[in-house]
């Protein structure tokens, strides 16, 4: 197995398993939706974050935490949002677990190696596209937004009490290298669908959680395959740090993509906003994930303002998806 980087989009491969068995994810920049009480339509990608792998950066300047687990690193800003789509070019099935720090953000459950299949903690790809925010209800997640750590707004700390790890963590798990086998001779020529995937201190300068921002209109399907269908001790881990935008600049030269627009500006220059719809069962959603207080919650209760730019707007029609398209129109705003 293997985990590489190709223009900013993390590859998992396991050649061992199959030469098929090839998983992409990138991380796609995006419009922070108003936590407004609505549920918004899908925002699109504006572009992925650039990663660069631990290993790359100056050790000197990056903290130890992340030198001891490795993976990968973006930046991103305070507030700033993200979603994570999944691709895999064959069409190969993977498990697909992801979590901010140590909190599963299918199920809010925390985080083991193992798939949960009672309580299901993994999306499948293909099949998901992609992933928004925390599953906190049928058809609706709350988006993901980066915010500091040790200030209690990520979903870590929330849930856990602690500020450990920050960033995400992935976990690919693919299907058995005989079972594709037989589909694949069963099927004839496949069309491949959309797709996910990467392994205490006190928080470093510019480290970054995630925690839940406004609600999004969108399904994390139930999953189709059978526990058994997995390859049982193939999986593959990995961790994405996130540091503050400013901390980014420090650390590596570079400099930190310019902050996204507001979604009421986007939205008054008539560009578009997506819907996908899926005929899938969905998941229920998490009450563990349901009862986490939403940035802008904490930040009224607090008598703060750390979430800029929270206006609301008309929402316009959105553009509907289809799934043999819909990752690539998304992602191409």
């Amino acid at each position: 197995m293997a985990i590489g980087l190709i223009d900013n989009t993390l590859v998992f491969e396991f050649p061992e398993v199959h030469p098929d068995a090839t998983l992409h994810v990138t991380f796609q920049r995006t419009l922070r939706v108003p936590d407004d009480g609505r549920d918004h339509h899908l925002p699109p990608g504006l572009g992925c974050f650039p990663l660069r792998t631990v290993d790359d950066l100056p050790q000197v300047r990056i903290p130890a935490d992340w030198r001891r687990r490795g993976g990968v690193a973006m930046p991103m800003w305070q507030a700033e949002a993200c979603w994570l789509s999944f691709s895999s070019p064959s069409g190969y099935p993977f498990a697909l677990k992801i979590a901010a720090g140590m909190v599963n953000a299918v199920n809010g459950k925390f985080w083991t190696d193992e798939l949960d299949v009672v309580d299901q903690d993994y999306v499948e790809v293909p099949g998901q596209p992609w992933l928004d925010g925390f599953c906190v209800a049928k058809d609706t997640v709350r988006q993901f937004v980066a915010m500091p750590l040790g200030q209690d707004y990520t979903a870590e700390e929330q849930v856990t009490g602690k500020t450990e790890h920050g960033g995400l963590q992935l976990l690919a798990r693919p299907l058995r290298g005989e079972l594709w086998e037989q589909r694949k001779a069963e099927w004839g020529t496949f069309e491949p669908a959309c797709a996910m995937q990467c392994e205490a201190s006190p928080p470093a300068a510019g480290a970054m959680g995630l925690a839940p921002g406004g609600s999004i209109r969108q399904q994390i399907n139930k999953a189709q395959e059978l526990m058994e269908d997995w390859e049982p001790t193939v999986r593959s881990r990995c961790f994405v740090h996130i540091s503050n935008s400013l901390a980014w600049r420090a650390a590596t030269g570079a400099t930190p993509p310019a902050s996204p627009p507001t979604a009421a500006d986007y939205t008054r220059a008539g560009l578009p906003w997506f819907a996908w719809y899926d005929d899938r069962p969905a998941l229920r959603g998490s009450q563990i994930l349901a009862s986490l207080a939403s940035v802008n919650a904490l930040e009224r209760q607090r008598g703060e303002a750390v979430l800029p730019e929270n206006e609301g707007f008309e929402p316009p029609e959105p553009v509907k998806l289809k799934p043999s398209r819909s990752r690539d129109v998304r992602s191409s705003f």
